[in-house]
């Protein structure tokens, strides 16, 4: 068999000896005059990837060039029927569309295509990814959530049923293995998992604020997906992560305390990585996974070195971060893989030299500086100061407690001693019972 690669001219190249697989798949894209065909087949190259992480194989991809999308198949009639040629004549079953499909148009592309293949979209196809790897409780829930809010509606269309979950790509979930026909029952099971997720949301805060208590600064390990995150924590703590060269090999967030070889401690947080075009419906479903990073203090962003598209990846993760609210924070930009990189190091003229750090995680090369760097960033945001508060006044103690580490506490005879280990914000609320200044005030060049 042969893997058929289509360009809008019609011309098409192919590789021969492709091994055959039960989930060939047609991926599809289309070009505009916003989205030229270069930056889609970046993203069907990006899709392919997507296809093999969950366990199929792209047979061809195809691209159709349209000035405006048709309402009806969203690649018109002519297009269609040569998807639909090369479907029958090559027995591929399953067609995956590079963006978001309406329920009609699903419909309208199936009965087109015949009943004999299946037709997803680009967020169906993340979804079931995630279902593949979701492991904790909460993971699943929130996999199961999102697709019954969006999967459900788009999965009309073949003959009675009304869903395909539990077959092949595009189907698994970890909760039904079909859904109801009956949407009272759908619309209940909805219901039940929201309840669910917001009890275990609430743990979650609880958790939270236990690790605020403790003072430790927390740093979330994000960046796009298959940078290396998952190995850079394995790498320092030992976490035991699955790391595998897929995307989304990661879903559910893990936290490891750690200590610096200067001798701070961490809680450091390995997360879901990011991709190019994810739908905004999946970012607010997975807000309770994204969250460890709006709560995190520090941000070490993690950029794959060998990747030729590492300035549009970090362009993305940033745009997200700002998008679910984790900007604005002290950032360590660490470029993994380097042992990859042939020639010279990647660089990103807008950051600063001193918050990088070129390192392998896989071989450990280059980790030592990257941990020197860490603490300065740490020790920068949280000092350790003397606070004296007069025994009249001790309820001041009670917020130092709230907000800080407190190291030690001496009770005098008139006055209370307190050493603890602040934060600006911290710091700033107590600052008339420090004993020493910690930081200048860069607003008006005085010290607080």
């Amino acid at each position: 068999m042969e893997e058929i690669n289509f360009n809008l001219g019609g011309e098409f190249e192919t590789s021969k000896d492709r091994p055959k697989v039960a989930s060939r798949a047609v991926l599809v894209g289309m070009a505009t005059y916003e989205n030229p065909q270069s930056e889609v087949e970046k993203s069907l190259d990006e899709l392919s990837r997507l296809l093999d992480t969950a366990g199929g194989e792209t047979f061809a991809k195809m691209i159709q060039s349209k000035s405006t999308p048709d309402p009806r198949t969203m690649i018109g009639s002519g297009k269609i029927k040569e998807l639909a040629e090369l479907c029958k004549n090559n027995s591929v079953k399953l067609v995956v569309f590079d963006f978001d499909l309406s329920p009609s148009q699903i419909r309208n592309i199936e009965d087109e295509l015949g009943d004999d293949v299946s037709v997803i979209d680009r967020s169906m196809l993340i979804l079931d990814i995630f279902a593949l790897h979701a492991t904790t409780k909460d993971g699943k829930l929130q996999v199961e959530l999102a697709q019954l809010k969006y999967t459900a509606p788009r999965l009309y269309g073949k003959g009675n049923e009304m869903s395909r979950l539990g077959g092949g790509i595009g189907t698994r979930g970890p909760g039904e293995s079909k859904l109801e026909s009956d949407k009272r029952h759908m619309k209940r099971r909805i219901t039940a998992l929201e309840q669910e997720l917001e009890i275990l949301d609430k743990n979650r805060k609880t958790m939270r604020v236990s690790r605020d208590r403790s003072g430790l600064p927390k740093v979330a390990i994000v960046g796009y997906t298959n940078a290396g995150k998952s190995t850079m924590l394995n790498r320092l703590t030992d976490a035991g992560i699955l790391a595998e060269d897929k995307l989304f090999a990661t879903l559910d967030p893990t936290t490891r305390k750690y200590t610096l070889p200067s001798g701070e401690d961490l809680l450091l947080t390995d997360t879901v990585g990011f991709i190019r075009k994810l739908p905004h419906h999946l970012v607010k479903a997975f807000k309770s996974t994204l969250d460890e990073a709006v709560y995190a203090d520090i941000l070490m962003i993690i950029i794959d070195a060998s990747d030729s598209e590492y300035r549009d990846r970090l362009a993305v993760t940033e745009e997200l971060l700002d998008e679910i609210g984790a900007s604005g924070k002290p950032i360590l930009y660490v470029f993994n893989k380097c042992d990859a990189v042939e020639g010279e190091l990647p660089t990103v003229p807008d950051i600063d030299r001193k918050n990088t750090a070129y390192v392998s995680a896989k071989s450990g090369e280059g980790m030592d500086r990257m941990l020197e760097r860490l603490g300065e960033i740490i020790r920068d945001g949280k000092k350790k100061v003397t606070f004296v508060f007069p025994n009249s006044e001790q309820g001041s103690l009670n917020i130092l407690y709230k907000n800080a580490t407190v190291d030690s506490v001496d009770y005098g005879a008139e006055n209370v001693v307190a050493v603890a280990t602040v934060d600006r914000k911290a710091y700033g609320m107590l600052k008339k019972y420090a004993c020493e200044k910690a930081w200048r005030d860069e607003s008006d060049g005085h010290d607080f």
